[in-house]
């Protein structure tokens, strides 16, 4: 009875740990939101790299969550 309450207590005890979550290497922590990413995923209008373009595309996407200037 001793030996299968210890072999439950480990099982339980195992069961409960967790595992490290890291976020793995951090690259580019530093670089302004505007530089992005460079793949096929991005927004058509949006070139990475040009603020500008950046700054359009945020007021474009603000836009179509304003309930007021929103056309069903």
């Amino acid at each position: 009875m001793k030996l299968i309450s210890t072999l439950l207590l480990s099982l339980f005890l195992v069961a409960c740990s967790e595992k490290v979550q890291n976020l793995g290497s951090k690259k580019n922590v530093d670089l302004p939101l505007y530089m992005g990413a460079k793949n096929d995923y991005v927004e058509k209008n949006w070139t990475p790299g040009d603020k500008t373009s950046w700054e359009a595309q945020l007021k474009s996407r603000s836009k179509g969550q304003d309930e007021y200037t929103r056309v069903e």
